[in-house]
C-alpha cells in the first residue's frame, strides 16, 4: 500500500527574509526583494540587479573555520534545514538513522567558490588554491553537510535539473517515503550564484531583464512588456514524513505531497515548447497520480519567469488542462528566479498558501499579455478556500515538474 507523505517542517532563506515567517509575510504583503546588486560590482553588466539575500549572518550556523570551508549555497541550505527541523520538532531517531534521507535540488552548486579560486589561480598560481576548493564547489556538499549536522544516514544526493531541481528533489523524496524506503526525508533546494561571472553569462544569453532604473518592476510575469527574468538566490528546505508517523508524534502538518508529474519537452535545450506540450503532460501526470480532478485545483503557483516564450507556453498549458478561471500566482515577481532553489521555494509557498487559505499576489501585472489569458491574482493577496494546489517548475533541457499539494 502506498504511504501518504506530508510536509511537517519548512525553512526559508529568501530575498524577502531570513526565515519562513518573514519570507511568507513579505510575499503575502506584496513586497519586492529585487534591488541593485551589493555583493559584487555589476557596473559592466547589462543587468545590474537581482534578488539578493541581505543580512544573512553565517556565524549563527557555522564557526569561522567552517565558514571558510563552505560555499554560500551550502550556508543558506544549512540555515534553512535548521529552521525546517526545528519547525517540525523533529530529531532523527538513532534507531532509524538509515531511514532518513537528504535530497537537495541544486542547479549550479558552489560556483562562487569556483570563481574565487579561479581568480586566485590566475593571480597567484596553483599553489595558492584552497585545499577545500573541490568540496566547496561540489553540488552535493550541501546535502552531505545537512546529513552530518542532523544525523541522517539514509539516501543522500543532489538532483540537478536546472530550474526544476528543487521540485524534482521534493517529488523524488516523496516517492522514497511512499515506497517505504525512507521514513522521512530532508529535502528542498539551494542556490547562490550571484557573481559577475554567472550573471554575465545569463546577460550574454539575453535572458535577463535590463530594467536597471526600476528593478522592483522588472519581473513582470504574463505581462506584454516583460523582457526577461530576474536572477536571485535562496534556500528552501522541507521535512517530509509519512502521514501516520507524523500524526503519532503530533507533528504540525502543512500539506500532503499528493501528486508528482515530471516530463521533458524533447524540443530545445533552452527554449520551451511553444505549445507547452511537456508542461501539459506534467500537469496531467500530477493530477492523475493524485487522483484529483482538474476542477478541484484551488490555485496554481506558476513557474512564470517573466520570459517572453516561457510565460506563453505555461499559460497555454494552464488553460488547456485546468481552464482559464483557476487562480494563478507568480512569486518570482517578488523574489526573482532562484534557479535550482525555485521549485522548493515555491512548493513551500504553495504549502503555506494551503495552510493559511490565501493566495499571494503577483506584482507588476498591470499590462496583461493577451497570449497569457489566465486568471492572475493581481496586486493584493486573495483569501480563498481550497484543498488542492499545483506548483510548477521548468528548466533548461526542457525538463518540467508539477507538484500537487493538498490540505490534510
Amino acid at each position: 500500500m502506498r504511504r501518504r507523505v506530508v510536509i511537517t517542517g519548512i525553512g526559508l532563506v529568501t530575498p524577502l527574509g531570513l526565515d519562513r515567517e518573514t519570507s511568507w509575510r513579505g510575499l503575502v504583503e506584496g513586497k519586492s526583494g529585487i534591488r541593485p546588486f551589493e555583493s559584487f560590482d555589476a557596473s559592466k553588466l547589462r543587468t545590474q540587479f537581482g534578488g539578493e539575500v541581505r543580512g544573512f549572518d553565517v556565524s549563527k550556523y557555522l564557526s569561522k573555520p567552517e565558514e571558510r570551508r563552505t560555499d554560500r549555497y551550502s550556508q543558506l541550505a544549512l540555515a534553512a534545514a535548521d529552521e525546517a527541523m526545528a519547525d517540525a520538532g523533529y530529531e532523527v531517531p538513532e534507531s532509524q538513522t538509515n531511514q532518513v534521507g537528504v535530497l537537495l535540488g541544486v542547479a549550479l552548486g558552489g560556483l562562487r567558490s569556483l570563481e574565487e579560486n579561479h581568480i586566485t589561480l590566475l593571480e597567484k598560481g596553483p599553489k595558492r588554491l584552497s585545499p577545500t576548493m573541490v568540496p566547496m564547489m561540489l553540488a552535493n556538499t550541501a546535502p552531505g553537510l545537512i546529513a552530518i549536522r542532523h544525523g541522517a544516514g539514509g539516501p543522500n544526493y543532489t538532483l540537478t535539473s536546472a530550474c526544476a531541481s528543487g521540485a524534482h528533489a521534493i517529488g523524488e523524496s516523496a516517492a522514497l517515503i511512499a515506497s517505504g524506503m525512507c521514513s522521512a526525508v530532508i529535502t528542498g533546494g539551494a542556490e547562490a550564484v550571484l557573481t559577475e561571472f554567472c550573471v554575465g553569462g545569463f546577460c550574454a544569453m539575453h535572458a535577463l531583464s535590463t530594467r536597471n532604473q526600476e528593478p522592483e518592476r522588472a519581473s513582470r510575469p504574463f505581462c506584454v512588456d516583460r523582457d526577461g527574468f530576474v536572477i536571485a538566490e535562496a534556500a528552501a528546505v522541507l521535512l517530509l514524513e509519512e502521514l501516520e508517523a507524523a500524526k503519532r508524534r503530533g507533528a504540525p502538518i502543512y500539506a500532503e505531497v499528493r501528486g508528482y508529474g515530471r516530463t521533458c519537452d524533447a524540443h530545445h535545450i533552452t527554449a520551451p515548447h511553444p505549445e507547452g506540450r511537456g508542461v501539459m503532460q506534467a500537469l496531467r501526470m500530477a493530477l492523475a497520480t493524485a487522483e484529483v480532478p482538474a476542477d478541484q485545483i484551488g490555485h496554481v503557483n506558476a513557474h512564470a519567469t517573466s520570459t517572453p516564450a516561457g510565460d506563453v507556453g505555461e499559460a497555454r498549458a494552464i488553460r488547456e488542462i485546468l481552464g482559464a478561471s483557476v487562480p494563478v500566482t507568480a512569486p518570482k515577481s517578488m523574489i526573482g528566479h532562484t534557479l535550482g532553489a525555485a521549485g522548493a521555494v515555491e512548493a513551500a509557498f504553495t504549502a503555506l498558501s494551503l495552510k493559511h487559505q490565501i493566495i499571494p499576489p503577483t506584482l507588476n501585472h498591470d499590462t496583461p499579455d493577451p497570449e497569457c489569458a489566465i486568471n492572475v491574482v493581481g496586486r493584493e493577496a486573495r483569501p480563498t478556500p481550497m484543498t488542492h494546489a499545483l506548483s510548477n517548475s521548468f528548466g533548461f533541457g526542457g525538463t518540467n515538474v508539477s507538484l500537487l499539494l493538498s490540505r490534510v
